[in-house]
């Protein structure tokens, strides 16, 4: 344990609650590469998200691994399928012990009904798995209104689409989706605040923006609302990873 988060445990009782809102993306092509960040970050409670990188290169022992370790697991596929394709799909990975993972909203209603029917399907043949969030992805933190207009198809704003996806995938029987920081505000006053939204697109001060056009900083995600904080690069691209997730924290809590 760093002196820091030491220090930080003892002035907020609320250090293990908050860390575990903290996702850090292992967007890294191997495991071995991955394994350097898990092993940098000991100690932190945080969750971990392992996307399509990853996951095609390490496969399903990656994922059991990080669960032997005591960490949550966010498996970000993002699946959009026909139907059966997506019940199958939701119930193998159920069986892998996930905490959460994601399909696309825009394959709708049906489609995430049953991401949700394979998941307790799972649980049906084997009670002692635990139910995993299903969540749906809106529209990408990277897509600009633009995009979204004259490429995609979707008409009007973007908060207007999110908040649209948002709400089939509640009535799916999701437990909440992933959208940009900057819509949070309308998903809770359309869904309710139980409704979990988990929002990339997150770069603390004097960070770059990459590929990301919709962003705030961790604090004002928090200060939004927002359930869960995803972060990239800002952890898995700095000189020093385990400062950069503990200064992210440290924002985090002073929301």
């Amino acid at each position: 344990m760093s002196k820091w988060k030491g220090a930080l445990v003892m002035n907020h009782t609320n250090f293990n609650e908050m860390a575990g809102r903290l996702m850090v993306a292992l967007d890294y092509p191997g495991a071995e590469e991955a394994q350097e960040l898990v092993q940098a970050l000991e100690g932190i409670p945080c969750y971990l998200k392992v996307g399509m990188q990853l996951f095609y290169a390490a496969g399903p022992d990656f994922i059991r691994e990080l669960k032997s370790k005591g960490y949550s697991v966010f498996l970000d596929v993002k699946m959009h399928d026909i139907p059966n394709t997506v019940r199958g799909g939701a119930e193998s990975i159920t069986r892998l012990g996930v905490d959460m993972f994601n399909v696309h909203a825009a394959g709708g209603t049906i489609m995430m009904r049953a991401a949700r029917e394979g998941a307790e399907a799972a649980i049906a043949a084997d009670p002692s798995l635990q139910r995993p969030e299903i969540i749906a992805v809106t529209q990408l933190t990277s897509t600009s209104l633009e995009t979204m207009n004259n490429e995609i198809g979707i008409p009007g704003s973007v908060e207007a689409a999110v908040v649209r996806y948002a709400g089939l995938a509640q009535e799916a029987g999701l437990d909440g989706v992933v959208a940009s920081p900057l819509e949070v505000p309308a998903i809770r006053a359309a869904c309710g605040s139980s409704f979990h939204t988990v929002t990339p697109g997150i770069r603390p001060a004097g960070s770059g923006l990459g590929d990301q056009t919709r962003v705030l900083t961790p604090g004002e995600a928090i200060a939004r609302g927002s359930h869960y904080i995803v972060v990239g690069r800002p952890i898995t691209g700095a000189p020093n990873p385990r400062e950069a997730a503990e200064t992210i924290l440290k924002e985090m809590l002073n929301a």
